[in-house]
């Protein structure tokens, strides 16, 4: 039997590594069935969800381009979402004051209450999923998935990073 080499480090071995990331991967499908559950009396898609999400993390509202960069897809695709959510009165088209070629997105009442119906929706798909866990080990989870999302102490990875946003011609935004 031949034994390790010398300088073999101790960590886990690659398929035990695969077995854990295909584990995640498991994990975030069966989160997401619950949330499809959860959104369906909603009469909402999750990428609508996360459309109506990413409205809310911005001071004014958005114009398409930003949401597209926020949420990683081409401009074309939020258009298909915004017409879904406009036609549902979520969400509305309004002319942006400074620049009338731009258009920006702003949340009606229904699509404030269907954010928050949303929220609740998540949260006990979450509290489904964690329930096995004490609320030690909830932490020590939240501790440990941080610390990967976030690729380590002090670390930045440039392929993880949010995209920048992508400007238009000379002294035109690019929607």
């Amino acid at each position: 039997m031949r034994s390790p080499a010398p300088d073999a480090a101790p960590h886990a071995a690659p398929d035990s590594d695969a077995a854990l990331a295909e584990q995640l991967l498991r994990l975030n499908r069966r989160l997401h069935r619950l949330q499809r559950h959860q959104f369906g009396p909603l009469g909402i898609t999750p990428a609508q969800s996360r459309l109506l999400r990413a409205v809310t993390v911005f001071p004014e509202p958005p114009r398409m381009a930003d949401l597209a960069a926020r949420l990683d897809v081409v401009p074309r695709a939020i258009t298909t979402l915004v017409d879904a959510l406009e036609a549902s009165h979520r969400v509305r088209r309004v002319p942006d004051p400074g620049n009338r070629r731009v258009t920006r997105i702003e949340l009606t009442d229904e699509g404030r209450e269907t954010l928050e119906a949303l929220r609740r929706a998540r949260r006990e798909a979450a509290q489904e999923v964690l329930s096995p866990l004490d609320p030690g080990q909830r932490a020590q989870l939240g501790g440990l998935l941080e610390l990967l999302v976030s690729g380590g102490p002090g670390e930045a990875h440039g392929h993880c990073a949010q995209p920048p946003r992508t400007p238009g011609r000379k002294g035109e935004e690019r929607e």
